[in-house]
């Protein structure tokens, strides 16, 4: 019987290295497996099995792709809606094969490990005689999830990358037979798709409180949708830039000619979801105007006499949003929820709570959010910021007198001295943005000053600049508030709320959907995931049903017919839709920027926010607000930093594999 040791065959790894020294580092691949174990004894008992899928589980958490942590080493410090002190090498472009580059090596080396993991498992469970068929075949689906989420992160992260056959490799090969060269873009998305495909085939729609941690079919299914429209933008669509992306024999890896076709396989992917009739957008009832949550949008005659999703009569458009981040909503319960990554100890969303929450609260106060990004959120009617100067609604003069009368549009009161620039925004704003003199509830705290506190961002305030020093506070001078919770604390005998990571919800796959079928100008004949044939073309009426409820949701009107008549309109309001709904979420805008080919030109502007300097008492609660570069993280994009280089490391012991252009 083969030993336990051959595992390793089946993976290449974070070095791509694989040598009999090295298989000792994956040995130990859970509590139940020793080195004695052969490999027929490791699946000859349902606990055995059961022990290494629970096992297989533990990189996806590792497979850092989100904004929650306080971490500024990770991507999604580098784009242009968040920043803090430690992401300047990022952001400034002081980043290279062999330096500042430990976000790549440990995603290399965790999302290779999965894939070792649940190959390995893929192809041996069916040893286990105490499983049944039905078991078996979840089981493998399950890992097939794993391993394609693993690919994706790699993938998205460095383009190209080597693909792991699932037949395993020969120990006794030479060293250069074993090193795994780049395949081609097609090829690695292929190999996800059929993975994700033969998935959903097997999984069941839904999963027990207790297993929401594993991947249902909707999962799958989403999954495939947000690789597959990857895709099809226009990064790795007949990207010509990308000509010398090519493996070790000189072949080239990113497809040279445009396919329109990619957009409908996206869009027909996203479909399937939707088609599941699992999932649905999540919405909060009206809790009455006694409330500070009770935010009403300004009267619309199309719109607030209809419930949801024509309308939102019966929607809190500030907490059906807020809720979903904040630990109000158990998983269980979240019908919007498509999938999650389960995290032991604090939460991803904990630890982002952690890093926006105010000094003055005991919160580390290190998050800066980009003035781009809170003009990117409109007007509380529907108009933009653009619109709302030229309309007159909106204002950047004055600051509100007293609490009372102080609205947003309908029952939001604002607290006193807040600028007016933040007035009449939309819903998903105060949700998500801690503008100068935001009120923190902190209800948890045992001591009333740190409860109901507003946080000031001027220079010698306690949550502003101190002197020189900055360290400590929002170099924007504009905080975070989304993921926090009303309830969260950090002050002593403070509590915070439990949060589920919302990897993948519903509103991406209408965002998905609605712009896959805009870049269509024909229709296509393609097939779901079950073999059914369907046809997919440009679709307004369909395009409506997946944007209106999310804007509505966000007590906003839809957008209008001009907008989906027209496909640049659309797409640009599309873009917009994706900066808001999905802020923070995922490293969603610094993947978009690079997919859509926009970040040579988003993330070579200076970052800009407030005038966190200014000194003078009697002019600084105006001049706070003038638009200022944040001259402490220089923004700098070149066309290289569209692929993340492989680490020095992994070049020089993979002798197939070939670097990224222009590093």
């Amino acid at each position: 019987m083969k030993k336990i040791y051959k595992l390793v065959l089946l993976f290449v790894g974070a070095s791509m290295t694989i040598t009999m020294t090295s298989c000792n580092d994956y040995l130990n691949v859970d509590k139940y497996f020793y080195d004695q174990l052969t490999l027929d004894s490791a699946f000859a008992k349902r606990t055995y099995v059961e022990g290494w899928q629970s096992n297989a589980y533990e990189p996806l958490d590792q497979i850092t792709e989100t904004c929650y942590t306080d971490n500024a080493n990770n991507p999604a410090w580098m784009s242009d809606d968040v920043i803090m002190e430690g992401s300047r090498d990022w952001q400034n472009g002081n980043y290279s094969a062999s330096t500042n580059n430990d976000y790549s090596s440990n995603l290399l080396y965790k999302a290779y490990e999965c894939v070792r993991k649940n190959s390995t498992f893929i192809n041996n469970v069916d040893r286990c005689p105490e499983l049944t068929l039905s078991e078996i075949a979840d089981m493998k689906s399950q890992a097939r999830f794993l391993r394609a989420y693993s690919y994706w992160a790699l993938l998205r992260h460095f383009g190209p990358i080597p693909v792991v056959p699932e037949s395993g490799l020969d120990v006794n090969l030479p060293y250069q037979t074993l090193s795994l060269p780049r395949v081609s873009v097609d090829s690695v998305v292929n190999v996800i798709d059929r993975d994700l495909t033969l998935a959903a085939r097997s999984l069941p729609l839904t999963r027990t409180s207790s297993n929401i941690g594993r991947p249902t079919r909707g999962a799958a299914l989403a999954l495939r949708a947000r690789v597959l429209l990857w895709a099809a933008s226009p990064l790795m669509n007949g990207n010509t830039d990308l000509f010398d992306v090519v493996d070790n024999h000189g072949n080239k890896l990113v497809p040279q000619t445009y396919d329109e076709s990619k957009w409908a396989r996206a869009a027909a992917a996203a479909k399937d979801v939707i088609d599941l009739k699992q999932y649905k957008l999540y919405t909060v009832a009206p809790m009455g105007t006694d409330t500070l949550s009770y935010m009403r949008p300004p009267y619309n005659a199309d719109y607030s006499n209809k419930n949801f999703p024509d309308g939102w009569k019966d929607v809190d458009p500030y907490l059906s949003y807020k809720s979903l981040f904040d630990g109000t909503i158990k998983a269980s319960q979240n019908p919007e929820l498509i999938f999650t990554r389960t995290k032991s100890g604090y939460s991803y969303a904990e630890n982002w709570s952690d890093q926006s929450m105010p000094r003055s609260l005991k919160g580390s106060n290190t998050m800066g959010v980009s003035l781009k990004q809170v003009n990117a959120y409109g007007m509380d009617d529907g108009e933009t910021v653009a619109e709302g100067k030229a309309s007159g609604y909106y204002t950047a003069e004055g600051f509100t007198v007293s609490s009372e009368g102080q609205y947003n549009g309908g029952n939001m009161v604002l607290p006193t001295n807040v600028s007016k620039q933040y007035v009449h925004r939309e819903p998903r704003f105060y949700a998500s943005i801690a503008y100068n003199g935001r009120k923190w509830i902190c209800s948890s705290a045992s001591e009333s000053s740190y409860r109901n506190q507003q946080a000031w961002y001027y220079r010698e305030q306690t949550d502003g600049k101190q002197g020189l020093n900055e360290d400590g506070i929002p170099l924007s001078g504009i905080g975070c508030y989304k993921f926090t919770s009303d309830e969260d604390s950090w002050a002593t005998g403070g509590t915070r709320m439990k949060r589920t990571e919302n990897t993948i919800r519903y509103a991406e796959v209408l965002l998905i959907y609605a712009e896959a079928m805009n870049e269509l100008t024909k229709s296509y004949e393609m097939a779901t995931f079950n073999n059914q044939p369907v046809t997919i073309s440009r679709d307004v009426a369909a395009m409506h049903d997946c944007i209106k409820p999310i804007r509505v949701r966000a007590g906003l009107p839809d957008y209008s017919d001009d907008v989906y008549s027209n496909r640049d309109n659309f797409r640009t309001f599309l873009k917009r839709e994706r900066q808001v709904e999905l802020f923070g979420e995922n490293a969603f805008r610094y993947y978009d920027l690079r997919r859509w080919k926009d970040a040579e030109v988003e993330e070579n502007q200076s970052f800009m926010g407030c005038n966190i300097n200014i000194t003078n008492e009697t002019t600084r609660k105006q001049s706070f607000y003038k638009e200022t570069a944040v001259t402490q993280v220089p923004k700098v994009f070149i066309r290289k930093m569209y692929l993340w280089p492989f680490t020095t490391t992994e070049m020089k012991r993979n002798v197939n594999l070939t670097q990224n252009p222009g590093w």
